[in-house]
This record gives structure tokens, C-alpha cells and sequence, in this order.
């Protein structure tokens, strides 16, 4: 255990906790060039939310590092997120943040790496831990190749969001089609809501498409994000289709959509996330453009990293 921190674990931060962390944030971004930390761990810091858990290291009354814990949930592991001041690094800060919310989260705990920097390979190597998920960034520019054309079927009726009345079926869909999945899975109303909330949001960028038998009836959506961690990129932020639904090429279709959106609105790149063993999601995008640009990794004990499932947003 590193003597040169404190480490306190709360399930709720107060604003000015929220704050400090939000600095520190800020901080590990602009010397390692990617974000420490998901955008749910983010939001988490703003509301209450009885899933996460909140890791502060602190050395001399200054914050040095950050970890967010989500617990385990249905068959899903929990999941960890570490952030470590710059100018904190090297005195065995990250490795008491891994070891504590590893323990914490149990024996099947997983902790990202976001970027997979080298730090982060060592610092995993040196715990004995080893790779459980592999989480892949993929891009294209939006200007060349030229985008294929939106070509909507006669039975699909394809708009934008009308306001909370879609939440429901927003919530119905993307459950449905996550289920599988650690963080998408298990959306709430409080999960649109705070996304709603966000100055990136833009309903103008949030595709729908129903039957026209039953226009009442969500098939499947595209939820387009202009990324403020990427500027001037855009992002499919999430594609979700009905299982019901599946095979009548929607997910083309409205990830099409969202592309055209995104570059009308004067952004030149776009970003996606999606798990490295998520083989149709890959080859999907690769047939639209997308390329991979940059890998996060979950590390994992041995005995977790060796039972590899496909798990992810894809």
C-alpha cells in the first residue's frame, strides 16, 4: 500500500467533491490525450445513482486520484475506472486505486484502460492481470468516401424525436437489444433524461424508425452524438434495433441517416465505440467506411480475463 495517499470510498459525492474530480479529470485528459474515464462515470458524479461507487485518493488535502466503481449486476461483473494526476504518478497512486476497487468490486472486477497506454499495460502487468474486453474506436471522415445514399423502404417510416412521448419505446428497444450488455443494458427513464440534459443533446440527431402497419411501434433508433471530447467530430453514439426486427437491414439504414445528419451539420469525422469480438457490428461499419483508431481495454485477474465473453456496445 502507497503511504503517500489516503484513500475514502462514498457512494455520492457533493458538488464541490464532483468538481475536484471533474478538474482532475480534466487534467489526466490533457497529458494523456484520450479521457480517463466513460462518459457514464461522468454522470455519475452529478446524480444519485445506487450503482456506483466513488474512490478518492488524497494526499496532503489536494485530490490525486479518482476511481468509479460500478457493482456487479445481473451477470455482468463490476466494472472500475482509474485516474491518477500527473503530477502524482509514480508513487504507487494507481496501482492502490486498481487493487482497492478490484477488491471491492469482487473476484470477477474488471478495470478500463482507456487508450491502453503504455502506463496502463504496465501498471496491469505488474498486478497480474490480463485482458478481458477489448472495446474498439473506429472512424471515417464524413467528407470522403462519399456516403451512400439514405434509401428508406416502403414499410418503414423514419423520423426524428418527438419529445419524452418516445421515451418509453426508446427504453423498450435499447433494453431489448442490450440486454447483454454491462453498461447499455438496464437503461432507466433517469438515463435518457440526464442524456437529454446534456448540451451536446440535439433531437434533431435522434432517428427513429417504425413499421408504417403499426407507426406506434419502435424497430430500432440511431442516437447521434457531436462529441465534445472530439471536436469536430460526430459519433454514432448508439444504434439499437428490435430484436423482433432484425434483418430487414435497419441498422444500415439508420446509421446512414445519422452519418448524413452529422455532416450536415458541418462535422468532417465520426466515431463509434464497439467490442473488438462484436464481428457483425465490424463488419458492418467496415463496409461503411470505418476504420479502428484507438482501443480501450478491460483488465481483469487471470482467472476473469481467461472466461472472455462478447460483452459491449456494438
Amino acid at each position: 500500500m502507497s503511504d503517500t495517499a489516503t484513500l475514502t470510498w462514498c457512494d455520492r459525492v457533493d458538488p464541490a467533491t464532483a468538481e475536484r474530480v471533474g478538474a482532475l479529470l480534466d487534467r489526466v485528459r490533457a497529458a494523456d490525450g484520450v479521457a480517463p474515464v466513460s462518459e457514464q462515470a461522468v454522470l455519475s458524479l452529478g446524480e444519485a445513482d445506487p450503482g456506483a461507487k466513488h474512490l478518492l485518493a488524497e494526499r496532503a488535502g489536494e485530490l490525486v486520484g479518482y476511481a468509479n466503481l460500478v457493482a456487479a449486476h445481473d451477470d455482468h461483473p463490476a466494472m472500475a475506472e482509474v485516474a491518477v494526476d500527473p503530477s502524482a504518478r509514480g508513487a504507487g497512486i494507481g496501482a492502490d486505486l486498481v487493487r482497492t476497487a478490484l477488491a471491492e468490486g469482487g473476484p470477477d472486477a474488471r478495470v478500463w484502460a482507456h487508450g491502453d497506454l503504455p502506463a496502463a499495460k504496465a501498471l496491469a502487468a505488474s498486478l497480474g492481470l490480463g485482458t478481458a474486453r477489448e472495446l474498439w474506436q473506429m472512424r471515417r471522415s464524413l467528407m470522403t468516401p462519399e456516403l451512400p445514399a439514405v434509401e428508406v423502404p416502403a414499410d418503414v417510416v423514419l423520423r426524428t424525436y418527438a419529445g419524452p412521448g418516445d421515451d418509453a419505446e426508446l427504453l423498450r428497444v435499447n433494453n431489448a437489444a442490450f440486454a447483454w450488455h454491462p453498461e447499455q443494458g438496464g437503461w432507466t427513464e433517469r438515463d435518457i433524461a440526464a442524456r437529454r440534459a446534456e448540451s451536446w443533446f440535439d433531437p434533431d440527431g435522434l432517428f427513429l424508425a417504425f413499421d408504417v402497419t403499426d407507426p406506434t411501434r419502435l424497430l430500432g433508433f440511431h442516437w447521434t452524438k457531436a462529441h465534445p471530447d472530439a471536436a469536430p467530430a460526430g459519433e454514432v453514439y448508439v444504434v439499437g434495433i428490435d430484436p423482433a426486427a432484425q434483418g430487414r437491414g435497419l441498422g444500415r439504414l439508420l446509421t446512414l441517416a445519422g452519418l448524413h445528419h452529422l455532416r450536415s451539420t458541418g462535422l468532417s469525422e465520426v466515431l463509434l465505440y464497439t467490442e473488438a469480438d462484436n464481428h457483425a457490428a465490424v463488419r458492418t461499419y467496415t463496409k461503411l467506411g470505418f476504420a479502428p483508431a484507438h482501443i480501450d481495454v478491460a483488465y481483469a485477474r487471470a482467472a476473469a480475463a481467461s472466461e472472455l465473453t462478447v460483452t459491449g456496445r456494438g
